[in-house]
């Protein structure tokens, strides 16, 4: 972060000419990698034209590395509690919603409604309070979840290296963190008060995973906050930094858009569906490896559309406050959502554009270490 001046990234992206997009598809093509200038001229303007011919170059990149295939998954959210101000979330604590920690029992009929739904693959998320849903919480939370799931992944607040080797151990596969914003000041304008204010903590956490070994770790940001092409750049380039030196962890990158929730923000920087395909490509032939996940905040029509140009895993069903599954209580979701449909809807749909939905990743016996 040091060495990257946001105006400088900006404009440079600005600068980008058809010439430069050429030749990052050129290298592509050529199965050379790429390296950040490239990946600066593919989210530049200048890509729009060349749209088609990304697509096509990250349709092929996606089957030869992961093969036809969508990887699905499950928020459960544990608790809605959160001792942090964030201007765009629905789970602030200056909002006025009812707070929520799911007990031991009612944690268990989460569980047992999303397993009728058939999924194999959860994602454990929380509002971020340490103090209340903090290690002690996920001491007794994870182990009762972890023998039903075959992969537990986690978005909670940011840990130190001990608690990410103490989750390890536990039996998380996975740690999704989101830098939100990679501007400095604008992060300032977005998270007033509690330990997310602290940018440097959070944006060293992917850091710390790596550190403990963590299978996979995922970053991004929340488009709509800034210029998205300089936020996705700094994402790509915090990536680059990351792969260096934790190569034995898998990555993934998410790209959440701004979607409607309690005490709202209007985005600074609106993402059109053709951009947001321009970057899912753009992404794919910067890093073919790369695991990309798209949510629920997409609509139906969308998801259905791009998942071959590029995605790898896809959210399904989801449902943003805790006890959803069990006992829907729309007051205290964190984010609207806007893929609603059923999760066999939603593996139909996957089969219908040739595709398999996959459902479990990992065998306990190919030597998973069940808790």
């Amino acid at each position: 972060m040091d060495n990257q001046d946001w105006d400088h990234v900006r404009l440079s992206i600005g600068a980008k000419t058809a010439v430069d997009v050429e030749r990052a598809l050129s290298r592509s093509t050529g199965n050379q990698r790429l390296n950040l200038d490239d990946f600066m001229a593919l989210i530049s303007p200048a890509a729009e034209p060349y749209l088609e011919a990304m697509a096509q170059r990250s349709l092929a990149l996606t089957q030869q590395r992961f093969g036809k295939t969508i990887q699905l998954y499950v928020p459960l959210y544990l608790s809605n509690l959160c001792s942090n101000i964030c201007t765009y979330c629905g789970f602030s604590m200056h909002n006025a919603i009812r707070r929520k920690t799911l007990d031991m029992a009612e944690l268990d009929a989460e569980v047992a409604a999303i397993k009728a739904l058939g999924f194999d693959h959860i994602l454990l998320v929380t509002g971020e309070s340490e103090r209340k849903v903090g290690m002690d919480y996920f001491r007794q939370a994870i182990p009762r979840i972890r023998r039903h799931f075959s992969h537990l992944s986690m978005e909670v607040q940011p840990l130190s290296a001990e608690d990410y080797a103490e989750l390890k151990a536990l039996g998380v596969d996975a740690v999704l963190v989101y830098q939100e914003t990679y501007s400095r000041r604008t992060y300032a304008e977005h998270h007033l008060k509690g330990q997310k204010s602290d940018f440097d903590w959070r944006l060293a956490t992917p850091e710390r995973l790596g550190q403990v070994g963590m299978n996979k770790i995922g970053i991004g940001a929340l488009i709509g906050l800034e210029d998205w092409r300089t936020d996705c750049f700094m994402v790509a380039s915090h990536l680059n930094f990351l792969q260096k030196r934790y190569w034995q962890s898998r990555f993934s990158i998410s790209f959440p858009r701004l979607r409607p929730c309690t005490g709202g923000l209007e985005p600074k920087s609106v993402m059109t569906d053709r951009q947001l395909v321009q970057l899912i490509c753009a992404y794919r032939l910067f890093n073919p490896e790369l695991e990309l996940s798209l949510s629920t905040r997409e609509s139906a029509t969308f998801r259905d559309q791009v998942l071959p140009l590029g995605i790898t895993t896809m959210s399904a069903y989801s449902q943003t406050q805790p006890g959803g599954y069990a006992n829907a209580e729309p007051a205290l979701e964190q984010f609207s959502i806007s893929d609603d449909r059923h999760p066999q809807a939603v593996a139909e749909a996957i089969r219908q554009r040739g595709y398999q939905p996959v459902w479990t990743d990992w065998q306990s016996a190919y030597g998973r270490q069940m808790v």
